[in-house]
C-alpha cells in the first residue's frame, strides 16, 4: 500500500527569463533537456577528469600520492555526502534556484581549482566543488520528471541516464586530450565552460517551480545521512589503500554504519515528514531500482578500473589510447539509454531491466573467457559491447522506478536517492572487484617469478604498474619479469570478471522474482502493489 498521497501542486518560484512557464511545448522541452544533460555533464566529467592528471599533480604542488589521491576523492566525498540533504532542500527552495546556485558555486569552484596555487587550495576548491555538484545533480533529474509530461518522461530519463552513464567515460577522454596536448590546468576548462553554457539555457528555459513544503525540514535525518554517506565512501576509497585494519578506515565505517543506523530509526519514526521514508524499500520499485543501479554501477566501475591498466601496461597504450578504447562501450550505453523508454512500455520494466542485467553479464561472461595478453583488444571489444548495451537497457527503467516511487514534492530527494546509490555501487564495485584482481595477480605472478631478481620480483608482487616500473631493473630476464605480470594480471582480471558474472547471475534472478510488476508510475503517488 502505497504511503503517500498525491502532493499539492508546485508553486511557482518568483518568474525570471523563461521561469513562469509550467506547460513548456516540445521545443522548450527539448531545450529543458538539453540544458540539465549540458549542466550533468560537468559535473559527470569532473568525478574522473583528474585520474589521468595524477602525476601531473604530485609534481606541481610537490604533493604526496595520499595529497593527490584527496584531491581526486573529496569531490566523490563531498558530492555523495551532500546529495540527500541538497536534493530535498532543492524542492522546498525551487528547482531552478537551486540549479542556478549549484552552477555558480561548480563553476567559480572548478575555476579556481583551474588557477590554484597550492595542494591547500586546489583542496578546497575541489570540496566547494562537490557541494555545488550536490546542488546540480540531483536537480537535473528531478526537473525532468517535474516537468515532463507522463508519456514523454521516460525518453527524457533515458537520455539523463545515458549522460550519466557514458559521460564519465567522455569526460575522462577529452580530460585525456587535454593533458596530452596542453596540461593539467586545462582540465577545468571543460566544466567551466560547460557551467557557463547551462546557466545562460537554465536561465531562459528552466521552469520555475518549488514545492510547498507539509512538514518541517529534517534536520536530523540530513545530518545522520550525510555522515553515513561520507564515512562509508571513506572507508570503501581508504580501505584498499590504507588497510582495512587501518585506524582511519575502522573510524570512518564505524561512523558511516552508526551514522547509517541512526539515519533509518529517525526516518522510521518521522515517517511522512522523513527526509527519506525508507518504507518504500518495502516496495518493488524503489527496492529493485535501488539494487540493480547499485550492482551496475558497482560492476561497471570495477571493471573500468581493470581496463585502464590492462590498455596501459598489458597491451603498453597511451592514456589517450587507453580512454579512447572505452569510447565504443560508452556510445553503446548511451544508445540502450534511449532504447529502453521504448522497449518498457511494450514488455514491462521488469522485462526489460533483466534483458540488460542478462546482457550485461553475458559480456562479462565474454570478456572472462576471451581476454588474452595476445589477444589484445579484440577479445575485450565484443564483451565491452555487450556490457555497455546491458547496461544501458537496465538503468533507465532502475531510475524511472526509483523517481516514480515518491512523490512530486519529494522529485529532489527521489533523484538525490538514484544518485546515491550510482556512487555507492561504484565504490563498492572499486573496492571489492579491486581486492579480488589484487589478490588473483598476487598468487598467479609468485609461481612465475622463478630466477627473476629479487628486488624486481618483490616490485612485481604489489601490481602490474610496480612490474613495468621494476623492469628495467631485471637486466636480462625484464621480458620474462614483464610476460610474467601481464600474464597474472589477465588471469587476476578474469578471476574478478567471473565473480561479476556471479553477481549479475544473483541479480538477475531478483529482479525475475521481485523486479516492478508495471513501468514507473507518475510522480505524484507511488505505484499501487
Amino acid at each position: 500500500m502505497s504511503t503517500h498521497q498525491p502532493a499539492p501542486a508546485a508553486a511557482p518560484e518568483a518568474p525570471g527569463p523563461g521561469g513562469g512557464d509550467h506547460n513548456p511545448d516540445a521545443r522548450r522541452l527539448r531545450a529543458v533537456l538539453i540544458t540539465v544533460c549540458i549542466a550533468l555533464m560537468a559535473v559527470i566529467a569532473s568525478v574522473s577528469g583528474l585520474n589521468v592528471a595524477q602525476p601531473d599533480l604530485a609534481v606541481e604542488f610537490g604533493a604526496s600520492q595520499a595529497t593527490v589521491l584527496w584531491i581526486i576523492n573529496l569531490y566523490t566525498l563531498t558530492l555523495a555526502a551532500l546529495l540527500l540533504p541538497l536534493g530535498a532542500l532543492g524542492d522546498r527552495l525551487g528547482r531552478k534556484r537551486t540549479l542556478v546556485a549549484g552552477l555558480a558555486v561548480f563553476g567559480s569552484a572548478s575555476a579556481l581549482a583551474g588557477l590554484a596555487p597550492s595542494a591547500e587550495v586546489m583542496l578546497a576548491a575541489r570540496l566547494l566543488s562537490g557541494v555545488g555538484a550536490a546542488m546540480i545533480m540531483p536537480v537535473t533529474l528531478a526537473v525532468i520528471t517535474s516537468t515532463f509530461p507522463g508519456e514523454q518522461r521516460g525518453r527524457a530519463i533515458g537520455v539523463w541516464t545515458g549522460v550519466a552513464g557514458g559521460g564519465g567515460i567522455l569526460g575522462m577522454f577529452l580530460s585525456a586530450a587535454l593533458v596530452d596536448v596542453a596540461n593539467w590546468r586545462y582540465l577545468f576548462v571543460l566544466p567551466v565552460a560547460l557551467v557557463l553554457v547551462a546557466l545562460a539555457m537554465a536561465l531562459r528555459t528552466i521552469p520555475g517551480s518549488r514545492e510547498t513544503p507539509r512538514h518541517p525540514f529534517d534536520t536530523v535525518g540530513a545530518l545522520t545521512s550525510a555522515v553515513a554517506a561520507a564515512g562509508l565512501i571513506f572507508a570503501l576509497q581508504e580501505g584498499p589503500e590504507r588497510g582495512w585494519s587501518d585506524p582511519a578506515t575502522l573510524t570512518a565505517l564505524v561512523a558511516g554504519v552508526l551514522a547509517a543506523v541512526a539515519f533509518v530509526t529517525w526516518e522510521l519514526r518521522l515517517r511522512d515528514a522523513a527526509l527519506l521514508d525508507v518504507r518504500l524499500f518495502r516496495e518493488r520499485g524503489p527496492a529493485g531500482g535501488s539494487l540493480v543501479l547499485l550492482t551496475v554501477f558497482g560492476v561497471q566501475a570495477g571493471i573500468f578500473v581493470v581496463l585502464f591498466p590492462f590498455f596501459q601496461a598489458v597491451l603498453g597504450w597511451s592514456g589517450i589510447r587507453s580512454t579512447l578504447a572505452l569510447m565504443p562501450m560508452a556510445v553503446a550505453m548511451m544508445a540502450a539509454s534511449g532504447l529502453a523508454p521504448r522497449l518498457t512500455p511494450r514488455i514491462g520494466a521488469r522485462s526489460t531491466m533483466a534483458t540488460g542485467i542478462l546482457l550485461a553479464g553475458a559480456g562479462l561472461a565474454l570478456m572472462a573467457g576471451t581476454v588474452s595478453v595476445g589477444g589484445g583488444y579484440p577479445s575485450v571489444l565484443p564483451g565491452m559491447l555487450a556490457m555497455g548495451a546491458g547496461m544501458g537497457l537496465a538503468m533507465t527503467p532502475s531510475t524511472e522506478a526509483i523517481t516514480g516511487s515518491l512523490a512530486r514534492e519529494h522529485q529532489g530527494v527521489a533523484s538525490a536517492l538514484n544518485d546515491v546509490t550510482r556512487e555507492f555501487g561504484t565504490a563498492l564495485g572499486v573496492a571489492l572487484l579491486g581486492a579480488l584482481v589484487s589478490a588473483g595477480y598476487r598468487n598467479a605472478v609468485d609461481e612465475r617469478l622463478q630466477g627473476i631478481p629479487r628486488d624486481a620480483a618483490d616490485a612485481a608482487r604489489d601490481g602490474i604498474a610496480n612490474a613495468v616500473g621494476a623492469a628495467g631493473g631485471a637486466g636480462p630476464r625484464a621480458q620474462a619479469l614483464l610476460d610474467a605480470a601481464r600474464q597474472s594480471f589477465v588471469e587476476g582480471w578474469q578471476q574478478a570478471m567471473w565473480a561479476g558474472v556471479a553477481v549479475m547471475g544473483v541479480l538477475f534472478l531478483y529482479v525475475l522474482a521481485r523486479g516492478p510488476k508495471n513501468p514507473a508510475a507518475d510522480p505524484g503517488a507511488l505505484p499501487a502493489e
